[in-house]
């Protein structure tokens, strides 16, 4: 039976991890794997970790990495970060990882969704759209696509793009607001909404998380979903001292019965 996850999002830069704040300013915050151990400790759900550097540099999945974090990782978690062909993806879960996340690669090959699916499994194909709210004089309400860390604007319809992945045959949409990243002023639900309205499959939400209320807002107002956040799980207090933390079990348990 699927239920509701809450999922750390963990962002590779320069080996190290890193947080951003609009997909900008990348703030280290300590080493992945060490990172890894203390969610281990904390009986996580599920991890995202996702390299933001490999598609930019032009180069595909950092096996090393994968397979470190695979050997330490006592929780599912799904790797993003250059991946590129069937190849890759079955080279990243045969190391250990549970999901595989592209990006751009979907929107340049949506038939790349499907062939990964038929050699991993459909529920490990994951897709990653980053959106910002459009922005112009003549342009009110919708939302525009991104890749490249939100550096470039795709040319394609944000709805008629999620229709296409489910025709595709996704597993699961992770849905990441640039506007909200690091702002850490609560999901954007209207966002959430669309995606929800035009898709049948598992969808996660990314983005704007700033405390354990705006993840049981999201879980009261979708019931059954992944609730990610990078901010709210590495940074404590108004001044973001970094800090791994993470709901304990009473807690989730509290979290989860409003469904």
């Amino acid at each position: 039976m699927l239920r509701s996850r809450i999922i750390p999002c963990l962002l590779v830069h320069n080996k190290g991890l890193v947080k951003t704040t609009g997909f900008k300013d990348p703030k280290y915050v300590g080493d992945p794997i060490n990172a890894v151990k203390i969610f281990n400790e904390k009986e996580v759900d599920e991890l995202i970790v996702l390299d933001i550097d490999a598609t930019i540099e032009g180069r595909g999945p950092d096996f090393n990495l994968i397979e470190n974090l695979a050997i330490e990782c006592r929780m599912p978690f799904c790797y993003g970060g250059g991946v590129t062909t069937v190849e890759e993806a079955k080279r990243i879960i045969g190391l250990g990882a549970e999901k595989v996340s592209i990006s751009s690669s979907a929107i340049k090959d949506l038939s790349l969704i499907r062939r990964m699916g038929e050699t991993v499994g459909v529920q490990s194909v994951v897709v990653v759209i980053d959106v910002r709210k459009k922005k112009g004089l003549f342009k009110s309400g919708g939302y525009d696509v991104f890749i490249n860390n939100g550096k470039t604007k795709v040319d394609i319809s944000f709805e008629k793009y999620l229709e296409d992945l489910n025709a595709a045959g996704v597993g699961e949409i992770v849905i990441n607001s640039i506007d909200q990243d690091g702002a850490m002023k609560g999901y954007d639900l209207g966002l959430t909404n669309i995606v929800r309205n035009l898709t049948d499959v598992p969808i996660t939400v990314l983005g704007g998380a700033g405390s354990l209320r705006d993840i049981q807002g999201l879980i009261e107002e979708h019931k059954v979903i992944g609730a990610a956040a990078g901010s709210l799980f590495v940074f404590k207090g108004k001044y973001r001292a970094v800090l791994i933390n993470y709901p304990n079990k009473e807690l989730k348990r509290t979290m989860y019965s409003s469904y």
